[in-house]
């Protein structure tokens, strides 16, 4: 029986889109097509090569929170190649999909159950990737609060005064790089699990945790390049004030339950960046769109069909058994394993 839950999300994900699509029009009335081809058509080649390498960065330490996560449940005997590819196509579909447990959850189940994992392992694959996603978001959004407390001024009006104001801005800044001080200790004394409610965090190997923290900034700092390098250099306000906009844009995305964030990151990209002309905001954010979105999203899905017809010839064929791995901890921070493995499951149906 489905839940409440099941319809409400995708219905604010619907109002989301719906809601900031109009708010946009009404931030890009004026605006004519053949503006934003001419500034799509201005970007030089060489920025175009650097967004392109931007993306592979992005997607690169995508695979490295896979890679991270299958050491810390001990499993050591499935190939970088093999991770990257189920990774890509994981996030790809995700980002568009928005569907994190059918989108990630399930297609990680599929990928790497034919590799020896059981279900419990994959479910703490899943959350200890979430986590580090979270954590390098948590990193880097302090990091520039504290460094550009007024960065949050530019959406005066679109957000409630208190958190626009730079004193707070820093403040909160302070309490984020806090929590990665308080998780980087906990993991180097081997602290006990820090309960707070039903929330529990589960400090990991030193090694791992070391890992987390290179790991974790690089795929958004590589996403943020992407727009960066499309933007144009003359009044470009610099990668900083890009990421911090990026991390603001991408987190109310993600608050907003909108599919791929569509029209809720644009909007909230746009009236942040009030000094470039509008034309090349929107082309910078179809090219970010392009190579981070539509262009992997393409590239999955060929991969996916690729993925199950082998699978299903094998299955003609009678192939051999999957590998199976060794025993391997059931822990990662903040995860149960057992909720999300009955999650994988139902998904399954």
């Amino acid at each position: 029986m489905k839940k409440i839950s099941d319809f409400i999300w995708p219905i604010i994900g619907l109002a989301a889109v719906v809601v900031s699509g109009y708010l946009l029009y009404r931030e890009l009335a004026g605006i004519s097509i053949a503006e934003i081809k001419g500034s799509f058509a201005q970007i030089p080649l060489h920025r175009f090569l650097l967004a392109g390498l931007a993306t592979l960065v992005a997607y690169a330490a995508l695979a490295w929170y896979d890679r991270i996560a299958l050491l810390h449940l001990g499993v050591k005997h499935i190939s970088w190649f093999f991770v990257s590819v189920c990774s890509f196509t994981t996030y790809a579909l995700s980002h568009n999909i928005g569907a994190s447990v059918f989108s990630g959850a399930v297609v990680r189940y599929r990928a790497y159950t034919a590799k020896g994992l059981s279900a419990a392992q994959v479910a703490v694959l899943v959350a200890l990737c979430s986590f580090t996603f979270g954590l390098g978001t948590i990193l880097l959004g302090g990091f520039v609060l504290v460094a550009l407390p007024d960065t949050l001024t530019r959406l005066n009006g679109y957000l409630p005064s208190v958190l626009t104001d730079p004193a707070t801005a820093r403040t909160l800044g302070i309490a984020l790089l806090g929590f990665v001080a308080l998780y980087v200790i906990g993991s180097l004394l081997r602290l006990r699990p820090l309960t707070i409610r039903s929330f529990k965090l589960e400090y990991p190997r030193p090694q791992i945790m070391i890992r987390q923290i290179i790991a974790a900034p690089l795929e958004l700092l590589g996403a943020a390049g992407i727009i960066y390098f499309a933007l144009p250099e003359a009044g470009n306000p610099g990668f900083l004030v890009v990421l911090a906009v990026f991390l603001a844009s991408f987190s109310a995305a993600l608050v907003s339950n909108a599919p791929g964030g569509l029209g809720v990151f644009e909007l909230v990209f746009v009236v942040a960046m009030p000094d470039l002309p509008r034309p090349s905001i929107i082309a910078a954010l179809l090219v970010f769109r392009l190579f981070y979105f539509w262009l992997p999203f393409l590239i999955s899905v060929i991969v996916v069909l690729l993925y199950e017809r082998n699978r299903l010839a094998n299955a003609i064929k009678g192939g051999s058994p999957v590998e199976t791995p060794p025993a391997a901890p059931l822990t990662a921070p903040g995860v149960d394993p057992n909720a999300l493995d009955a999650r994988i499951r139902k998904a399954r149906v």
